[in-house]
């Protein structure tokens, strides 16, 4: 019944009523409310005063919503770290009741879906006077606290009448609103980020010395390097990439800090990087002199042109386009290798609909929308109001930068004034996907452990280039910049344990094993061991140690293609996690009694890592193990591929040949790259493989047959 000329987005919430409104000028009050005609309300959102902080740093990213009968009709910008922020934008909205007034919210931005409400308002359209300008001031509050000041938000608006021939507008503007929206989550280059070492920085510890990181932001977009333990001249050497959404670049700030135990960090100092100031298609090395503090920062910034990525409606599909088909193929063709080694694949994810999901609302419906992810690239739907059984119809491209990622769907439930509840999630290895196939992946919890209510049918597309996603994988993994932090979990600490264990007593097993052989407690089995002893102690050379693990690979192999498979399903992990997730409930419901453990910050921080030592641990053993297993077949022919030429490389080449070799070029490596990261080829392809928990998490549920596409139930639209 209602929508706008100049819309911002299609992401919508609940209203919530305030009802403050300063006018001024002769009331409308006397229209009749079911006047057939249409109104056209120009508003110029100008500027908030005194909005309520909801950062850390004591300060918000406001942004303002307008809504009328619970649909949104216009969204601003966001203003970073403000809260008198100066807006100045406009909005045309077309009106068929005065009844309904404009609700006017205002949040606080943050990029993990946790948008804090900061306060909202009303504007009785029936007060206006047609035809005349009129200044507004309106107060915001929140419904549940009421005494609470929030702050006010400055308008200038205008209603005037028109004809009804405007009706026919509306299912146009609403297609342009969904356009808009989907703009707004597209972003027109990328920034690449080497942190490379900084110089001289401010001694923060009682030693002389700091245990000195950095964090960067633009716009909503975050990242926090590695800490660097006792040094004032810190070498990261890490890279990271931001998305750059405004064509005339923005403000990277940058913030450098001493890490303390216990306490709160210490602020060494900041700078900043204007990237409108530096050409494109070009890495600049930045010397940057760190404000309100001492020492400099050193910095290699590269612009470049965006990759794929884009939203459309079904009706707009590249794949099924021969032409754009044929262009796709021919980009990641064997022949074109060496053609921007970041630009691995392509891929395509139809987000058809939902059914069953879970009830989130007391209307016994829900909002949902779905948020697409792949590493850092994160873009979602439009939100489907009260339905249980939601279409979107979406199709979602990615420029892939590494076959190993994992795609991730979820489903939120758009909720009012507070962050989007979570109704299902799945994870989709690239590697596991088959093209063109619509299948129901059955939603799981946040934990990905077991299922939740619903299902969700995808369609995913996945080309991609072999030998470029090869050489990828010896590099370092891409780290997501917004991770849920590790916390304290005696579930998660013992389970973790137990990993380690499990791969702890594969060697003190093999050990005992050994010296049974030595002991002659079985005399067949010890007469076998000294005669292949001597066979090998005689014979051996170095080309026989990969030569062994290529053969092992290989007897894995033909176990699995013969049907006797000997990898079991690790059952003992998923009781596990299943635990975790009730001890994570019950932990949520016991939060206000649990004082003590938050008391004694440090000995937390020291139980955190702990925890996180022995899960690293355990991984690299399941990882290994996974390695030989055939768990991702890719990365287990990559390994034999690697395995032969290691094996023919130390059959025909001596030794000490190999070793000069080796040693040349790690002396020379900062002779000839001083700013190279530095990395362990071997540890980056062990990252792609994934531990136990990631097998439990990573594999498909089966659908209940009720959710075949036959069965489907008609939606309910509410």
């Amino acid at each position: 019944m209602l929508d706008t000329c100049k819309p911002k987005s299609a992401c919508n919430l609940p209203f919530v009523y305030n009802k403050k409104i300063n006018t001024a000028g002769t009331s409308n009050a006397d229209v009749p409310l079911a006047d057939p005609g249409m109104y056209q309300l120009d508003i110029t959102l100008r500027r908030g005063q005194s909005l309520a902080a909801r950062d850390r740093g004591g300060t918000s990213d406001p942004y303002v919503k307008f809504k009328i009968g619970g649909k949104e009709v216009f969204r601003s910008k966001i203003i970073h770290k403000n809260l008198n922020p100066i807006w100045e934008e406009k909005a045309c909205i077309l009106v068929e009741h005065l009844r309904e007034p404009l609700y006017i919210k205002v949040f606080d931005y943050d990029f993990g879906l946790q948008d804090d409400f900061m306060g909202s308002a009303f504007l009785d359209l029936t007060q206006l006077e047609l035809n005349r300008p009129t200044d507004v001031t309106l107060t915001l509050k929140d419904p549940h606290y009421p005494d609470h000041y929030l702050g006010i938000i400055l308008l200038s608006v205008i209603l005037t009448p028109k004809e009804g021939e405007h009706r026919d507008v509306f299912q146009t503007q609403s297609l342009r609103l969904s356009d808009v929206h989907r703009k707004s989550h597209l972003w027109r280059g990328i920034v690449s980020i080497t942190l490379i070492e900084g110089r001289d920085l401010k001694a923060m510890d009682s030693n002389g010395l700091s245990d000195p990181y950095v964090k960067f932001r633009l716009g909503h977009q975050k990242y926090k390097s590695k800490i660097m333990p006792k040094t004032l001249n810190p070498q990261w050497r890490e890279q990271f990439d931001f998305h750059l959404y405004e064509e005339r670049g923005g403000i990277i700030d940058i913030t450098a800090w001493d890490k303390d135990a216990g306490k709160r960090d210490d602020f060494i100092g900041r700078c900043q990087v204007d990237l409108s100031a530096l050409s494109r298609e070009q890495t600049h090395k930045l010397e940057l002199q760190l404000e309100e503090g001492e020492g400099h920062l050193v910095l290699l910034v590269t612009l470049t042109a965006s990759a794929t990525v884009s939203i459309s409606d079904l009706s707009v599909n590249s794949l099924e386009d021969q032409k754009e088909r044929e262009e796709i193929l021919r980009r990641y063709s064997p022949l074109r290798i060496f053609h921007n080694l970041k630009d691995v694949g392509f891929l395509q994810v139809k987000v058809i609909r939902a059914e069953g999901l879970m009830v989130a609302d007391v209307t016994g419906k829900s909002d949902p929308f779905c948020v697409v992810e792949l590493n850092n690239d994160r873009l979602l739907t439009h939100t489907v109001y009260k339905n249980l059984n939601p279409e979107w119809n979406k199709i979602f491209t990615f420029n892939i930068k590494d076959i190993h990622s994992v795609l991730e769907v979820t489903v939120y439930d758009e909720d009012r004034d507070r962050s989007a509840d979570f109704l299902g999630k799945v994870a989709i290895p690239l590697l596991s996907i088959q093209n063109g196939e619509q299948k129901a992946y059955v939603l799981k919890n946040k934990q990905l452990t077991g299922p939740t209510k619903g299902v969700i049918y995808l369609e995913i597309d996945v080309i991609f280039n072999a030998v470029k996603a090869s050489l990828r994988t010896l590099i370092p993994k891409e780290q997501k910049y917004i991770e849920e932090e590790n916390r304290l979990s005696k579930q998660l600490l013992l389970r973790n344990f137990i990993r380690m264990k499990r791969c702890v007593m594969v060697l003190v097993n093999a050990a005992y094993y050994v010296n049974s052989c030595f002991d002659w407690d079985s005399p067949p089995r010890s007469l076998a061991a000294f005669v292949l002893f001597l066979f090998v102690v005689w014979n051996f050379e170095l080309y026989m140690i990969p030569l062994v693990l290529l053969l092992l690979l290989t007897w894995n192999y033909f176990l699995i293609i013969s049907g006797k498979d000997n990898r079991q399903r690790d059952t003992v992990v998923e009781d596990m996690l299943e635990d975790e997730e009730e001890e994570d409930d019950k932990d949520d419901k016991d939060s206000e009694k649990k004082g003590f453990i938050n008391k004694i910050y440090a000995i937390q921080e020291v139980c955190i890592s702990v925890q996180n030592i022995l899960d690293e641990v355990a991984s690299f053993g399941e990882r290994i193990k996974n390695t030989f297993n055939w768990t991702v077949p890719f990365l287990s022919w990559l390994a034999i591929v690697a395995l032969c030429v290691f094996t023919v490389i130390l059959y025909f080449i001596p030794l000490r040949y190999i070793v000069l070799v080796w040693g040349i070029n790690k002396f020379t490596k900062k002779l000839r790259s001083p700013y190279a990261i530095d990395n362990n080829e071997l540890l980056d392809f062990l990252s792609r493989v994934p531990s136990d928990v990631q097998v439990v998490q990573y594999q498909e549920l089966k659908p209940d047959p009720s959710h075949s596409p036959c069965k489907r139930k008609k939606n309910n639209l509410g």
